[in-house]
Parts: C-alpha cells; sequence; structure tokens
C-alpha cells in the first residue's frame, strides 16, 4: 500500500485501464473455481503476479477499504505485457495519381491551383512478429502497394521494412525487417480449429493510430465464410469477435486468454467505419497454411474447382421438390473450361422470381466431398481450402434428379 503521510484522508489506487473512452466489454464471474492467478510467460517477457494493494484517492472520509485487482484484470494485464512486444505499427506510404484523388470531381478545377501528377497516400496498420528471421504478419490490403514500409515497436525501435509476400485472397502479407533478432519477440501460434463461441477474444493493436491499444471481448462465432475484399474469392472459417475492431486495428493478433494467436484481425462489418461489435479475424490456422509460402515463394496457390455456389433455401427445396431435410450446395454456376465444367457439373438452368428475386434452381447440389459431408457452401469452400490442392484429383457427391452420384473432378489452380 502506498502511504501519503500530508494527506491523511487520501487514498490511493492503481487503475488498471485509463482512456479517452469506456467500451463496454463482455464480463466474467471469476469464482473460487479460480483460485490461482495466470501467469503468462514468453522468451520475451515473464509476468510476475501483482500482489500490491493500492487503493484509490478519495477526498471522504468514509472511504478506506482498499481494492485489489480482480482475476480478469490481471489475466488481461498479463496478455498484453507478455504479447505487446511482439505486436507493432505499421506505416505506410504509396503514390498515387492525381487521377486518383477522390477530393475533387473531375473537371473541378476552377479556382484550384494545379495539383501535381502524382502524390503520396499514407496510412498505417498493425502487424505481429512471426520469426526471429524479421518476418512479420499482416493484412494483405494493409501493406497493397506500398512504397515505403515502416515498422514501429513498443520499445521504441523503428526501421524499415520490405514486402515479402502477398495473399489477397486469405488477406496475408508478409513483410521483414532487418534487426537483431534479440530485439525480436515472435508470437506463440494457437489453433482455431479450438475456437469456440463465448472464448474470450483479446486485440493488441492500433486503432486510429493509438498504439498498442488492448480490447477485449468474446468469441461471438466460429466459421464464418466471406470475402476478403481483395479478390472474389472468399476466406473460411473466419472467427467473428464482439472485441472491439476499428481501423489501424487490421493486421493484429486476436488472442486467447493465453496469449496465443488465433486470427489476424481484417475487417469489421459497420456503417460508420468504426467498430459495431462485429469484426472478423482470418483464423490463424490458414495463416499457418499460407505464410510459410509467402515467405518461400511470396505467393499461395490455391486449388480451384470453377463453379459459384448458393445454399439451399425452403424455396428451392419447394421448387425442386426436395426433402425438408436436404441439405446441400447448390451450383448456380460453372466457368467456362473449368475443372468442374470438364467434370460434367451442371449448373442452375431456371430462375424462380419469388418477390421481385430472381432464385436459381435446377442445377446439382453437392452433398459431399471424399468422405465428408457437405451442408452448406461453407463446408465445401472449407474443404477445399484446408484439405486439397492443385492437380489433385478428388470426388464430389453429387445430387441430381433425386439421386446421389459420384463425379471425379482433376482440381487446378485459381486463375
Amino acid at each position: 500500500m502506498i502511504d501519503n503521510k500530508q494527506h491523511t484522508n487520501s487514498y490511493k489506487l492503481l487503475v488498471l485501464g485509463i482512456g479517452l473512452f469506456l467500451t463496454a466489454c463482455s464480463s466474467y464471474d471469476i469464482e473460487k473455481e479460480q483460485e490461482t492467478e495466470t501467469v503468462i510467460q514468453s522468451e520475451n517477457v515473464q509476468q510476475k503476479p501483482n500482489q500490491e494493494l493500492i487503493v484509490i484517492e478519495s477526498s471522504s472520509d468514509t472511504l478506506s477499504r482498499s481494492i485489489e485487482a480482480d482475476a480478469e484484470e490481471k489475466l488481461l494485464n498479463n496478455v498484453f505485457t507478455s504479447v505487446a512486444p511482439s505486436v507493432v505499427h505499421i506505416s505506410i506510404a504509396k503514390q498515387m495519381d492525381s487521377t486518383d484523388n477522390p477530393r475533387f470531381p473531375e473537371g473541378f478545377g476552377f479556382g484550384i491551383p494545379e495539383e501535381p501528377d502524382q502524390f503520396f497516400q499514407r496510412g498505417e496498420g498493425s502487424g505481429f512478429v512471426y520469426d526471429k528471421q524479421g518476418h512479420i504478419v499482416t493484412n494483405y490490403h494493409v501493406v497493397q502497394d506500398a512504397e515505403i514500409l515502416e515498422v514501429s515497436f513498443m520499445d521504441g525501435l523503428i526501421v524499415r521494412a520490405k514486402p515479402i509476400g502477398g495473399d489477397p485472397d486469405s488477406d496475408i502479407a508478409v513483410i521483414k525487417v532487418d534487426v537483431d533478432q534479440s530485439l525480436l519477440f515472435p508470437v506463440n501460434l494457437g489453433n482455431s480449429d479450438e475456437s469456440f463461441v463465448g472464448q474470450r477474444a483479446i486485440t493488441i493493436g492500433n486503432p486510429f493510430g493509438q498504439t498498442w491499444s488492448l480490447t477485449a471481448g468474446v468469441v461471438s462465432a466460429v466459421g464464418r465464410t466471406l470475402q476478403s475484399g481483395n479478390s472474389p474469392f472468399s476466406i473460411p472459417e473466419m472467427i467473428q469477435t464482439d472485441a472491439s475492431i476499428n481501423p489501424g486495428n487490421s493486421g493484429g493478433p486476436l488472442l486467447d486468454s493465453e496469449g496465443k494467436v488465433l486470427g489476424v484481425n481484417t475487417m469489421i462489418l459497420s456503417q460508420s467505419r468504426s467498430s459495431s461489435g462485429v469484426g472478423f479475424a482470418v483464423p490463424v490456422n490458414i495463416v499457418k497454411m499460407v505464410v510459410p509460402h509467402l515467405i518461400k515463394t511470396g505467393q499461395y496457390v490455391y486449388p480451384w474447382l470453377g463453379v459459384t455456389l448458393n445454399n439451399i433455401s425452403l424455396d428451392v427445396i419447394q421448387a425442386m421438390e426436395l426433402d425438408i431435410k436436404q441439405r446441400g450446395a447448390l451450383v448456380i454456376d460453372v466457368i467456362e473450361d473449368s475443372p468442374a465444367d470438364n467434370a460434367g457439373i451442371i449448373s442452375s438452368r431456371e430462375f424462380l422470381d419469388i418477390a421481385s428475386q430472381n432464385i436459381p434452381i435446377g442445377g446439382d447440389i453437392v452433398v459431399g466431398i471424399e468422405g465428408a459431408e457437405v451442408k452448406t457452401t461453407d463446408d465445401l469452400i472449407s474443404y477445399l481450402v484446408k484439405y486439397t490442392q492443385p492437380q489433385d484429383s478428388i470426388t464430389l457427391r453429387i445430387l441430381r434428379e433425386n439421386t446421389v452420384i459420384p463425379v471425379d473432378v482433376n482440381l487446378e489452380p485459381r486463375p
């Protein structure tokens, strides 16, 4: 306890979180079942339990009790202390043509000083140290087309970085810094296949340039499939969280309660471009799959089937006279000369007009792949990404005219 002899009626309390705004986060009731404090250790920091009692300054004569940080607060502080030295702030600059400048519409030049033909657009994001060789993982959209890359570490070190590789389909990129290995503290990678709804989710990043900020929440959903925004292909098994993610958090880690990386914070759903409690992270198991190839070759090559899919809705079930319990991925389009086209997979050729919407019906329905059941389009996309390679031969189970048939397909690299 801190003693202040000059103010006998005053007391001081160490407050763990002081900020410009207070964010409502999920809370947890820590009962007697957790009698020992979780202490997270890494090769860069060993956090010891803080048993010191510190009290809040008060002018009240009646307030005289000491308040100790609870287990939740200690856990979050331990995660931050352990992982923050592994998180970096990334500043970028890329050259833009004046025709790309959105400030003035085309032809709007009256009274405006002549602009240069080119200018630099600046941005920022987050990332984390992947290994002792200086590789840093971030989002593809953070460093895309960057001509200047600057990386800042928590200890104040600022260095230039160079791009190593990028994958627009998963929105993952790798950059590299040339610094002494003793200054690099790689993160510990978790297992996103073990993520579950309600799991504690913690982010460390640089929202709106506010460096090394921590937010906490829970895993709201798992298994989301969303387009990265950089390509027409989707990222499977994304992790949804209500932990606050804002511009500047992109590329930073989503962590579990042990400080292990669950995913890479990538996008939010929001009408205001700021956190609305619906954020998404690329699962770390995709990162484990993609990053080694980016380091080695600069790119990652996915297998390609060549179809557009829809889940089966009630309208489709009724129009195609399917069993009410039927599940699968409806093929609504097949790309010409694709592996699916060469295998004879049939796309939807009829449309159902319901509530001013044209709903495709009548195509093949994929119900299985290589012995695995396909209930939704997510199942098929996830299996292709995680368990197949270009040039693989696979067998799909197709429901066609109420009969399930096997169809062999030779996969190719994505175009």
